[in-house]
């Protein structure tokens, strides 16, 4: 093992309850990087927020903290899923303006059902998009028609951040790699399939 992704975890109660520090754990993220990077040489990946922790007071207070967990070791951050490719350009323009210069990963929500991703994006604070909403609007009950939709969306997503220089992505696979594979599929990565069927396997 040599890469970990390193997270404070939720609240025991729940999302949206106070965050309590286990007695004899790390107080935030930031001790939790120091805390590996002292035991061994991990490549460490952390959170990154473009529309900010739901209890952090803003986002320039949401920077403050992941510019602790750089300066604690974290050599990459990926992002909480978004919709709106112009929300993550914006907070890496801003990232950037504070002296952050790792790597920030896009996170890549492939939506698979639409009521479930808009009460996970609800209790993580992000935004949902109309137009969004307009691509699922009947497909309740046509599976199959979700998927494709879900892979087309996601692609186009993926396909205008490559537009603008990204090229690499973290996916939320949600359990649903096979998902996953279909869109790596359609952005030409076809030596990616093996890594992809391993994880499917181990889902």
């Amino acid at each position: 093992m040599r890469h970990i992704v390193a997270l404070r975890g939720d609240p025991a109660e729940g999302v949206g309850h106070t965050y309590r520090p286990h007695p004899g754990g790390y107080a935030q993220t930031c001790d939790l990087v120091a805390g590996i990077k002292r035991i061994g040489d991990f490549k460490v990946s952390v959170s990154a927020y473009p529309e900010k922790h739901p209890e952090a007071a803003s986002l320039d207070a949401d920077i403050d903290a992941l510019k602790a967990k750089v300066d604690a070791g974290a050599d990459q951050a990926i992002t909480q899923f978004f919709f709106e490719n112009d929300i993550y350009l914006r907070y890496l323009d801003k990232v950037r303006a504070a002296g952050i210069d790792i790597p920030i990963l896009p996170g890549i929500l492939p939506v698979q059902n639409f009521k479930q991703a808009a009460n996970f994006a609800r209790r993580t604070g992000a935004s949902v998009p109309y137009w969004l909403a307009a691509r699922f609007e009947g497909l309740e009950n046509d599976v199959e028609t979700r998927r494709l939709v879900a892979a087309a969306v996601a692609a186009e997503q993926v396909f205008d951040l490559v537009d603008q220089g990204i090229n690499d992505f973290h996916f939320y696979s949600m359990n649903r790699s096979d998902l996953v594979y279909a869109i790596c599929h359609l952005l030409g990565l076809r030596g990616q399939a093996p890594k992809v069927a391993a994880a499917k396997a181990a889902a």
